[in-house]
């Protein structure tokens, strides 16, 4: 999808929304912020992240008239993808994309991703020292708290990403496409957010779902959830 004279609707105003926003704005991509928190002191947040002035900002609610005027939709990992409003802009065949997508979107280089219930920071943190040892340029980013956007534009195709991706991460990525996936388990979890446990293991099994013959994926054997699925 080429974004260029894109509008784009920021779903959300904490640090992935603000990471978001960052890389649209340095791509030259307009972009609409909503937050569902209509009290919320817009004066404050600009104050406390520059990126928002200028921008239109729509809270508490999104009218019918506002999502006619949105090409894409990039939501914050916080915000449940089967909200009224998430399934509207849906029925609408508005993209939804997540904050990893969109980073994706704009990134170069090659991309190690890691998921499961237990152990993906450590995990993370553990092969971000590893790739560093053997690679000039390595990124460390996702759910271990350094949004995927922050770096995306000052990747090349000399580097290394490892990034720890989340189940509410995986719900919106479309595209994202890593070379090396790790799956470490799967254990009940976010049940609240999924729903059932099938959901769940689905949405942790699809950070393989674009990888080809040529990618790799590295799944936890005493896992037997994860052994089935490597079958």
């Amino acid at each position: 999808m080429n974004l260029e004279g894109k509008r784009v609707l920021v779903v959300g105003s904490g640090k992935s929304g603000v990471a978001a926003a960052e890389l649209l704005r340095k791509k030259g991509i307009t972009f609409v912020l909503f937050d569902g928190n209509k009290d919320l002191d817009v004066t404050a947040l600009i104050e406390k992240n520059p990126v928002f002035a200028g921008a239109e900002i729509l809270l508490g609610e999104l009218a019918p008239e506002d999502m006619a005027r949105i090409d894409l939709v990039v939501l914050s990992p916080g915000v449940p993808t089967d909200l009224p409003m998430v399934n509207e802009l849906r029925n609408r065949q508005i993209p939804i994309w997540g904050e990893i997508e969109l980073a994706y979107h704009f990134a170069k280089g090659r991309i190690i991703a890691i998921t499961g219930t237990n152990g993906k920071t450590t995990t993370t943190s553990l092969l971000g020292e590893i790739m560093q040892a053997y690679f000039g340029d390595v990124k460390v980013v996702g759910n271990i708290g350094i949004p995927y956007t922050s770096v995306a534009a000052d990747t090349t195709e000399a580097t290394v990403t490892v990034a720890e991706i989340s189940s509410f991460q995986l719900e919106t990525a479309v595209d994202f496409h890593p070379q090396v996936s790790a799956i470490l388990n799967i254990t009940p979890d976010h049940l609240n957010r999924h729903h059932t446990m099938e959901c769940y293991i689905e949405t942790k099994e699809s950070i393989t779902k674009n990888q080809t013959a040529g990618d790799t994926c590295v799944l936890n054997y005493e896992d037997e959830v994860l052994r089935r699925f490597g079958e």
